[in-house]
């Protein structure tokens, strides 16, 4: 709560900078309403926000104590005075709100008004806010108004100021979700990528092995133990995608090592041979590493489910400061343009936002009954 008067250019001063200090924009609102009390000396200030229907979105006070403000009940209709200056857009100062003739009353809680000072809080042609001051702490005349012409135009100024830090509040606000809803589908997409990939060769290991049951216990026995080892990899994958965001293996492999452990576990559970090349390549930014590893993945996840290729080989090169990935197959081949017509996109959208987002480029070479070759390519560090 405020406590006393303040006057003069330090005051108003003081006011302007503790509205821009704050980037939530309920905190905005109440240091509004309590600059606006304390410099016009007023017992009681609001100031609400109206929404689409007829009421406010949001509506803070100053001047009236917690246990006052719950007796008073549900949040206010834009009625009567309050209507007036958001849809007329205009200032209004009464020496006593009650014998308005467009006064409701209030709430049986409600402290009792009497003369009053309200104006609307404008963004260019929009009314985004009504503030107000009642009972101004001074002898009045009988049927006189507290408020002057002063008062009035120093709450202009202070609307003003108002209006500027409520937008750049809410702007604020709005880039926080865009940001928050960002990282979500980030981390959605981390997740869909680290564990979707690992759970298909879960399954292809697991599959080669009710295969192997019959004819072969011994090496049953031994795609069992991978199957095990892979449901480990798969629980501290999705860990490190949800904590770190980043494969565990990379962190403590690198890129080349964890490539080629993939690779051979793919090789060993599907029939298409997978063979794996390095050549050189020394350690990248970890954005770039994980993106290489991603789109490695997601290349080779399309060559075995839905190329029918029998050979599929990956390699990693190093180029000047940088590297190459190139994943190839030789299997049935598609036409790219017909793909991105038909609104298929077969992962191609979400390699070449990895590979963007690392600062590389990402190229598709692919035919019908020609094989497709995925290349990437990333600068260094």
């Amino acid at each position: 709560m405020s406590h006393g008067p303040r006057s003069g250019l330090a005051a108003v001063s003081s006011a302007l900078l503790a509205m821009s200090r704050h980037l939530e924009v309920r905190d905005v609102l109440k240091t509004i309403v309590a600059s606006a009390r304390e410099l016009l000396d007023a017992q009681y200030a609001a100031l609400g926000v109206p929404d689409d229907h007829g009421g406010f979105a949001q509506f803070v006070v100053d001047g009236v104590s917690e246990e006052q403000w719950k007796a008073i009940g549900p949040l206010p209709r834009q009625h009567g005075i309050l209507a007036a200056m958001l849809h007329e857009a205009r200032a209004e100062r009464l020496a006593d709100v009650r014998k308005d003739p467009r006064f409701e009353g209030w709430p049986k809680a409600h402290p009792d008004l009497v003369d009053f000072l309200g104006l609307p809080i404008r963004d260019g042609e929009e009314v985004i806010g009504a503030l107000f001051l009642a009972n101004k702490n001074c002898k009045k005349p009988e049927g006189s108004c507290g408020f002057t012409q002063d008062d009035e135009e120093l709450l202009g100024i202070l609307a003003q100021h108002a209006a500027i830090a409520l937008t750049n509040a809410r702007l604020y606000e709005r880039s926080r979700e865009l940001t928050i809803a960002e990282e979500r589908s980030r981390l959605a997409h981390e997740l869909h990528d680290a564990v979707s990939q690992k759970l298909f060769s879960l399954r292809l290991t697991a599959q080669a092995a009710a295969r192997l049951v019959d004819r072969d216990p011994s090496r049953a026995k031994g795609e069992l133990q991978q199957v095990a080892a892979l449901a480990a990899e798969a629980a501290d994958e999705l860990r490190a995608a949800v904590v770190e965001l980043r494969p565990a293996a990379l962190d403590e492999d690198g890129l080349v090592a964890t490539l080629r452990t993939q690779i051979q576990v793919l090789d060993r559970a599907h029939s298409a041979r997978v063979t794996f090349t390095g050549h050189g390549v020394k350690a990248l930014p970890a954005s770039q590493e994980e993106a290489l590893l991603r789109v490695a993945q997601e290349a080779l996840h399309n060559a075995l489910r839905h190329s029918g290729a029998d050979h599929v080989d990956v390699t990693l090169d190093r180029r000047d400061g940088g590297a190459v990935l190139r994943v190839t197959d030789d299997g049935n081949g598609f036409d790219p343009q017909a793909v991105r017509r038909a609104g298929r996109h077969l992962g191609l959208v979400s390699m070449r936002d990895r590979a963007s987002g690392a600062g590389g480029t990402l190229t598709v070479e692919s035919a019908p009954g020609k094989g497709t070759t995925i290349e990437m390519e990333v600068p260094g560090g």
